[in-house]
């Protein structure tokens, strides 16, 4: 495993196991499958509906719960309420969380970030982040918080390496992490000229080439799967690394465009719908 070491000192692993649109049996032995498999975090969030689905699947796994990450994001609908970091802590069946950030910078995120710096104070939370933002909104919350984000995760990948943010974030020491890192369900990059070319001469899937960039990159990565190989091969990319050649091929596919536009109707959307377990 490698690892990034953030700004209060922790070190997070490059390797995560996404969990989004997964949920039941499947994803709880999908999460155990990893942690046994190569992976030190397990990433889910409150609007993902599947926090107890992956609790069970912490408690499968043959690991050690001080050996692995768990990372959370609180849902928007969630920014006032005062309980909602113990409930994310009672469906995940855990004492503490290692990484929670923000889903979405709308409604009072000025108040949900200042909900996440209490918990870290009482050492719920081990690291505090964000997820989504622009460079203004983070620098707003930067301004009337106490606490500089530890972890950022945005839309990253060869198409879009997220200059802009990566600019920010080094400014403030701010780790970057990557959802959706192989292009945000588009066959596209995997199927680009220089990724395969150098999948290729790697005797790599392009795929693996992909998420190799992100960690040559020192960005955190968390690919999901639903397919045992997949997850096997997602993990098979700590026994070589790109030279700076192949780094200076992969810069020349940038698009310098997202796959994720945001509106002001997605905005709308985000804001208002309620996770799963608001509604029972």
């Amino acid at each position: 495993m490698e690892y990034i070491q953030l700004n209060n000192g922790v070190l997070l692993p490059k390797l995560g196991f996404g969990t989004i649109k997964q949920d039941g049996d499947l994803i709880s032995h999908n999460v155990a499958y990893a942690l046994d498999h190569g992976y030190d975090l397990i990433d889910t969030a409150n609007r993902y509906g599947n926090e107890i689905a992956v609790g069970k699947g912490l408690k499968l796994s043959s690991r050690e719960r001080e050996t692995y990450f768990v990372e959370s994001k609180l849902g928007p609908t969630l920014y006032e309420n005062d309980d909602a970091i113990d409930g994310t802590l009672k469906r995940l069946d855990l004492d503490y969380i290692d990484v929670m950030v923000l889903h979405h910078p709308v409604n009072n995120y000025i108040y949900a970030y200042k909900m996440l710096e209490k918990k870290y104070r009482e050492g719920k939370i081990k690291v505090i982040g964000i997820c989504n933002f622009t460079e203004e909104q983070l620098e707003h919350l930067i301004e009337n918080t106490s606490i500089i984000p530890q972890v950022m995760q945005i839309e990253c990948h060869p198409f879009y390496p997220g200059e802009k943010l990566i600019r920010i974030a080094k400014k403030y020491n701010i780790a970057i992490q990557s959802w959706f890192p192989l292009g945000h369900g588009s066959k596209e990059l995997l199927e680009n000229d220089v990724i395969v070319s150098l999948a290729n001469q790697y005797h790599k899937t392009p795929a693996q080439i992909v998420l190799r960039w992100h960690l040559d990159m020192n960005f955190a990565i968390v690919p999901g799967s639903t397919s045992e190989a997949h997850i096997l091969d997602n993990a098979d990319i700590f026994d070589f690394k790109l030279t700076d050649e192949d780094m200076s091929l992969i810069a020349s596919i940038n698009r310098h465009e997202p796959f994720y536009h945001v509106t002001k109707e997605s905005l709308e959307r985000l804001a208002s719908t309620k996770c799963n377990f608001e509604q029972e």
